[in-house]
């Protein structure tokens, strides 16, 4: 256990340092020598934090061994604060979440059921399906992701949580690319409490950055018709009597 120990300082060392290579490829090294167990016992005393710095280099060209070999409950840990690496694209958190979601032999519903466990689980998920909202709320609505059949009504959360056990139009196999459609496919018919909550929460996102933008272009008015009123607050005249007072003293 000693070297176990000395393996997970090294391995905590080199993520601090940004030798995320170094560190996969120190964990590697054990699993080739004492077996996945053996590397498991390590995984399990890691923190969340350094297991997400390893999942999140996905590399779709290769096989990583933690992705291989991570538990869901340690895979939700880490999907629930990769938002602190506020990578706007969430093009880390999709790779790494396909790959061990939709790995070899895995269940993915044990992985979404563990996500949806967590508090900030639901909120994971909605960045994972940031740039499919539109889609999302297609599916949630209909059963398909066709948007040409939407007529622009949202769902309340009463109805949503009504239609959760609603029998598939479009059969699993229909979508089964190890991709978001999979993904939202199983959320909503084997992870329905999952799918509600996450929707919800693309919605409030939806509804912050549309205030955020209306904010902005009214701050953006307001600058474009200020007048300058220091004088005016002081007493001191209209800003067309000052003018005035200027030109007659030249």
């Amino acid at each position: 256990m000693d070297h176990h120990l000395a393996l997970i300082e090294k391995t905590q060392s080199l993520i601090a340092a940004g030798d995320i290579a170094g560190a996969e490829s120190a964990l590697t090294e054990l699993a080739d020598a004492e077996g996945d167990a053996a590397l498991m016992v390590v995984l399990d005393q890691l923190a969340p934090k350094d297991i997400l710095a390893v999942m999140r280099e996905y590399d779709p060209s290769r096989e990583s061994v933690v992705s291989l070999l991570v538990t869901p409950e340690q895979f939700a840990h880490a999907i629930v604060i990769e938002k602190r690496y506020k990578d706007l694209t969430h093009t880390h958190l999709r790779g790494m979440v396909n790959a061990i979601v939709f790995r070899e032999d895995a269940d993915p519903v044990a992985f979404l059921t563990a996500v949806g466990d967590l508090e900030g689980g639901s909120e994971a998920m909605a960045n994972y399906f940031a740039e499919k909202w539109a889609r999302i709320e297609a599916f949630a609505r209909s059963g398909t992701f066709d948007t040409v059949e939407e007529d622009g009504e949202m769902l309340s959360e009463t109805a949503l949580l009504a239609s959760a056990y609603a029998s598939p139009r479009v059969e699993l196999e229909e979508v089964a690319d190890q991709d978001w459609m999979e993904l939202a496919w199983r959320m909503r018919y084997e992870c329905p409490d999952l799918f509600t909550e996450t929707l919800l929460v693309m919605r409030a996102q939806a509804r912050a950055q549309h205030l955020g933008l209306d904010e902005e272009e009214e701050a953006e008015e307001e600058q474009d018709t200020r007048v300058e009123t220091r004088d005016t607050d002081r007493g001191r005249g209209t800003p067309a009597a000052r003018d005035d007072d200027e030109e007659s003293a030249i």
